[in-house]
Formats: structure tokens, C-alpha cells, sequence
């Protein structure tokens, strides 16, 4: 069931803009690496013996579930059953961490943005659990189209590494990380530029 929104996202006409930037690009980038998600989806095939592609179901605009798609790097482990992964987590393959640095796991959400489940630069989506469960002016995070990149992406890209050196990796997830990433995004929103989504992209790009 969808989530009411009661605050203002970015407004009709920035909305359309952002939109649009996404639908165009989403769909020259799907051309460009069609070929090398092929790729990858094989060799993930061969190294973690099952279908390549990863879906898991994500919270979305307004609420809505999605099932976002990318090139899994995991194996399942009878160990581990958390959906939060530390550095050096045993259920990563080689490949996968290889696909993970190199950022190749994440070219299939291109067919997410180009669904219109996702945009290129917003929040992340999370599993149910997290945004579906905001509150009050928070609950802006969820009139937009969450990211695949983004200013909280970029700020915690060693987030891996952070919850690796912590006690309780869960709770400093859910209460130091996830506090941050959401009043970060609230930002984000706010001050709204295709100007900044595109520099969020090349930081992204370039590492």
C-alpha cells in the first residue's frame, strides 16, 4: 500500500527536468553497456552458480515497491542473514568484489531509471524496513524517485568499511548512518540542480 506523502517533493517543473535527463541518458547508457552487462551477468552466472542478476524488492517513490535489479556478487551463507554487508563479508565472491569496486554490479538499475523506478542521482533505495517507516518531514525522502548515486552515496561510499569496525554493525547502521543519510538527503532535495545531479554523477564516475 502506497505511503501519503505530505510534504512537497521538487516540483512539477524541476521534476519533469530531472525526469526527462533520466529517460534520455538511462536509455544511451542501456545502448552503450548493453554488451557489458551481458558480460558480467554470465560470469556472475559461472561464480556464484545461479542467475547473475540480483532482484531484491526496494521502497520507491511514494512508497511503492520495486524490485531492483543488479549483478549479484554474493553467495547465500547458512552464517550470515542480514541485508547488511560489512567489508571483508565472506558471502562477497572475488568477482563480486571486483563488479563491486568497479561499480559494474550497478548498470542494470539503468533499467530501473529508465522504468521510472529509479532516477540517476537520489537517495538509495532501501529494503522495506527503513524509508517506508519515516516519519513527519522525513517522509520528503519518498517524493522522489530514489538513486542510484547521490550526495549520502558519495559521503559513506567506505560505508562497508565502517560497519566492518563496528560492535553492532546493524544498530550503527540504523542509528548513526541512516540519521545522517536521510538529513543529507533532505538537503539534497532542497537545494535541487541538474547542475549538482551532474556533478554527483562524475564524482561517482570518477571515483
Amino acid at each position: 500500500m502506497a505511503t501519503v506523502i505530505d510534504y512537497e517533493g521538487l516540483g512539477t517543473g524541476r521534476a519533469a527536468i530531472k525526469r526527462a535527463f533520466d529517460l534520455v541518458m538511462s536509455a544511451i547508457g542501456l545502448v552503450l553497456s548493453g554488451w557489458l552487462i551481458l558480460l558480467a551477468w554470465l560470469a556472475a552466472s559461472f561464480d556464484t552458480r545461479s542467475n547473475g542478476f540480483f532482484v531484491q524488492q526496494r521502497v520507491g517513490k511514494d512508497g511503492r515497491l520495486f524490485r531492483v535489479v543488479k549483478i549479484k556478487t554474493m553467495r547465500p551463507s547458512r552464517e550470515l542473514n542480514t541485508t547488511v554487508t560489512r567489508s571483508g563479508d565472506p558471502r562477497i565472491t572475488p568477482l563480486g568484489r571486483f563488479f563491486r569496486k568497479a561499480k559494474i554490479d550497478e548498470l542494470p538499475q539503468l533499467w530501473n531509471v529508465l522504468r521510472g523506478d529509479m532516477s540517476f542521482v537520489g537517495p538509495r533505495p532501501d529494503v522495506p524496513g527503513f524509508a517506508d517507516s519515516l516519519v513527519g518531514e522525513e517522509r520528503r525522502l519518498l517524493s522522489i524517485r530514489p538513486g542510484i548515486t547521490g550526495p549520502a552515496t558519495l559521503k559513506y561510499r567506505n560505508e562497508e568499511e565502517l560497519l566492518a569496525a563496528a560492535e553492532d554493525p546493524e544498530a550503527y547502521n540504523r542509528d548513526v548512518i541512516w540519521p545522517d543519510k536521510v538529513r543529507i538527503n533532505l538537503e539534497y532535495i532542497r537545494d535541487w540542480s541538474l547542475t549538482a545531479d551532474l556533478r554527483y554523477i562524475w564524482k561517482t564516475v570518477v571515483g
